[in-house]
């Protein structure tokens, strides 16, 4: 099957996070086990989702590893003018929920599975799909962990969220919180004499408003970044129940997104320190930046796949840092599509995208040959 005929399948599939994406492993699972790789499947806890990594060629320790995730984000608030789950060509456009993010990366390496002659291959091609990863990078973790138990091995790691095919070198980190506030129910009328929830919450914002700005004055830079610190953000505040009732609980969910060399665990304990016994401070889902050198040996490689290509650094959050950390992999982030089209209505690709895709992959199988 051709790049996008597959693009076509994998799009009808509604992977939304919240859902099951069983239907699409299974699908490609089988796909690939007729290609000749040996699959497995790594569930939930649930048995409702799963990751799934195929290896093909020589049992050897020197095999490329290609990732991509098959959760989509929700469509049911967006006004879409096509069918989000039916791929629709407007022009040198390709709409459909998922066709950059990420589901035309996934397309190009089932196309690549098609193209390969397992009896040629001199290396390893090892293909990881993952789920839950638009919620906090959270299903990948279980394939990776089972890999590092394994003592997995792999010369590199390509991570192909949507990069318009440049090289993406390094992505900040994220942390994820929610701080709680109790307070004393009472009257508004006395309203000085307890102590009001959302007063305290509003307090808390101040303080991270406080750490936000000691990072940006004095923190660590990276210029290669649109932001080049890293940033405290609040994102969500709740708190109260009505009116005239003193508030007697509240909110303040907010986020850490990190440079890979910032320790985060530093700037969380900075921000429980500073708003001491007033808040209850959880610290909820976390994942590593990206800091890949530009000599390594992903970086070169994809420098050859690409001819050259350009070197960046990309806003958003990505698996590769998991790899990277936790498996060792040398990784980089490339792949087809520009993240401005992802998550939004009509979410499109442009064909061109998708055909340098299969031009990399057609070099990434001469490269193991």
């Amino acid at each position: 099957m051709n790049t996008l005929e597959l693009l076509d399948r994998l799009i009808a599939f509604p992977t939304i996070s919240a859902d099951s994406n069983l239907p699409l492993i299974d699908f490609v699972r089988g796909y690939l086990a007729e290609r000749g790789f040996e699959c497995r499947l790594v569930p939930d806890e649930g048995g409702l989702k799963a990751n799934l990594f195929a290896t093909i060629g020589p049992k050897q320790d020197d095999g490329i590893v290609l990732s991509g995730h098959t959760d989509v984000v929700p469509v049911t608030t967006q006004a879409w003018t096509t069918d989000p789950f039916r791929l629709t060509r407007r022009g040198t456009r390709l709409h459909g929920r998922g066709t950059t993010d990420m589901k035309g990366f996934l397309a190009s390496v089932l196309s690549a599975a098609d193209r390969i002659d397992a009896r040629a291959l001199k290396r390893p091609l090892h293909i990881a799909f993952s789920h839950d990863e638009e919620i906090g990078c959270v299903g990948v973790r279980s394939l990776i962990d089972l890999l590092a138990e394994e003592q997995f091995k792999a010369s590199l790691c390509i991570v192909g969220e949507p990069t318009s095919m440049a090289i993406a070198l390094g992505h900040k980190g994220k942390m994820a919180a929610q701080a709680r506030f109790r307070g004393e129910a009472g009257h508004s009328s006395l309203a000085p004499r307890f102590v009001n929830a959302i007063h305290l919450a509003c307090d808390f914002v101040g303080t991270l408003r406080a750490v936000q700005r000691e990072i940006a004055e004095a923190g660590r830079r990276d210029a290669e970044y649109d932001i080049p610190y890293t940033t405290v953000h609040a994102g969500k505040i709740s708190g109260g129940e009505v009116l005239n009732i003193v508030a007697e609980r509240a909110s303040v969910e907010f986020e850490i997104r990190h440079l890979a060399e910032d320790k985060v665990e530093e700037i969380s304990s900075r921000i429980a320190s500073l708003a001491g016994s007033a808040a209850e401070i959880d610290f909820r889902n976390a994942y590593p930046g990206l800091s890949t050198s530009p000599n390594g040996t992903a970086a070169l490689f994809a420098g050859r796949l690409l001819g050259e290509g350009t070197l960046t650094k990309v806003s958003f959050g990505t698996e590769a840092g998991l790899f990277a950390t936790k498996l060792g992999l040398d990784t980089v982030v490339v792949g087809p599509g520009n993240m401005e089209q992802g998550h939004q209505p009509d979410e499109y690709i442009e064909e061109a995208e998708l055909q340098g895709s299969d031009a990399m992959m057609d070099r990434l199988i001469g490269q193991l040959t």
